[in-house]
């Protein structure tokens, strides 16, 4: 008890950076290792790192040092590099989705029950103040019940700046699989779990040009829905409706609005920790922005793990497992509902996570403190 849990991370592509900021601010993380299929990639994070040795995947999935792996590898092989991290004793972390299918995030999750270890999965941006004051706010009534919600995330496609986009655009990648677990697992986080879906799908292009580093200029082919839309039910009553696309330019509309019998509330990006949540009560006159109520202040990737490390033993973390499935299942299934033109229901459920308090980190405190 009280000491920090190791961590090791096998995949060091572009989003481990924002992991490594997080790590040094995190007193329950000690990172002691790092893993990639290119070498240099891992010895040059271990050289920016004190104390962190960089390993072979295999060097890391022995080390008896690592209690937790962070699996930043490409969504293709995020159940099969979680399956032999938990055949190892060890507890997993992942990027977003859980697995590329849900027959394959069945697999890691009875694996872990059966090994005793512990499974979270990003984003764990619905632990930070941005959602975290939008669910304080419809816990308090503020809003009435929940009726209904809009989620919107267009782009015209991460081609434009990301210079190895080919995964966005195979099976496991597309709007909904890659950005939808932030939405959805905010929705879930505020409404609850969902119980059918219908939906509708198209795509534009069967090729894309990357737009940025050494390989500007190159096709890269597209294999997925590339423009998506949904509608949950959810297990309250309430209705959500999805619209993810790499297709559109813009959107003015709000990331997220939920509407009760008496107020809107507009939640800010699920792609980010914080925010403004703004409020229009009924019979108001305007628009006014809530003050910071719940979640982790200033928080970060990263954040899922250290609220994993402060779990009980046995308790589903926040950002755990369960609400990975099930997101995973809810975005499985607008895509089936999508092709077959059926509803369909979702087998899983999840308790609403617990709420987080606000809370701010000792250094933080520190600091305010010290004014």
């Amino acid at each position: 008890m009280g000491k920090p849990l190791k961590v090791g991370i096998i995949g060091c592509g572009a989003i481990i950076a924002q992991y490594l900021t997080n790590f040094r601010r995190l007193d329950q993380i000690q990172l002691v290792a790092v893993a990639d299929l290119d070498p240099a990639r891992a010895q040059a994070v271990a050289d920016d790192y004190d104390g962190v040795r960089a390993l072979s995947v295999e060097e890391l999935l022995a080390a008896d040092d690592v209690d937790l792996v962070l699996n930043l590898t490409i969504p293709a092989a995020h159940a099969d590099v979680a399956l032999k991290a938990i055949a190892a004793g060890k507890s997993v972390y992942g990027e977003k989705p859980l697995a590329a299918t849900t027959q394959e995030a069945r697999q890691v999750l009875d694996a872990a029950r059966q090994a005793g270890v512990a499974v979270g999965c990003a984003p764990d941006t619905v632990l930070g103040t941005g959602v975290q004051t939008a669910r304080k706010a419809i816990d308090d009534g503020l809003i009435g019940a929940p009726i209904s919600a809009s989620a919107t995330m267009v782009t015209p496609g991460h081609e434009r700046w990301h210079p190895n986009p080919d995964f966005y655009y195979q099976p496991g990648g597309g709007p909904l699989l890659d950005m939808g677990p932030y939405y959805v697992s905010a929705l879930v986080t505020l409404l609850g779990p969902v119980v059918s879906v219908v939906g509708a799908a198209s795509h534009t292009r069967t090729e894309r040009t990357i737009g940025s580093g050494p390989r500007e200029g190159e096709k890269v082919p597209v294999n997925i829905d590339s423009h998506v839309t949904g509608v949950l039910v959810h297990a309250s009553g309430a209705l959500s409706t999805l619209f993810m696309s790499f297709d559109a330019v813009k959107s003015k509309s709000p990331n997220i609005e939920i509407h009760g019998e008496r107020g809107s509330l507009v939640v800010p990006d699920p792609n980010h920790f914080d925010g403004d949540v703004q409020l229009f009560s009924l019979g108001a006159e305007e628009w006014e922005t809530l003050p910071v109520s719940a979640g982790y202040v200033d928080a970060g990737r990263g954040f899922g793990i250290a609220d994993l490390a402060s779990t009980p033993k046995g308790k589903e973390p926040r950002a755990g497992g369960a609400l990975a499935y099930h997101a995973l299942e809810v975005m499985e299934s607008v895509l089936k509902a999508a092709h077959s033109g059926m509803t369909i229901g979702i087998q899983s459920t999840v308790e609403r996570p617990e709420s987080v308090a606000l809370t701010v980190l000792a250094e933080q405190a520190d600091a305010l403190q010290s004014k």
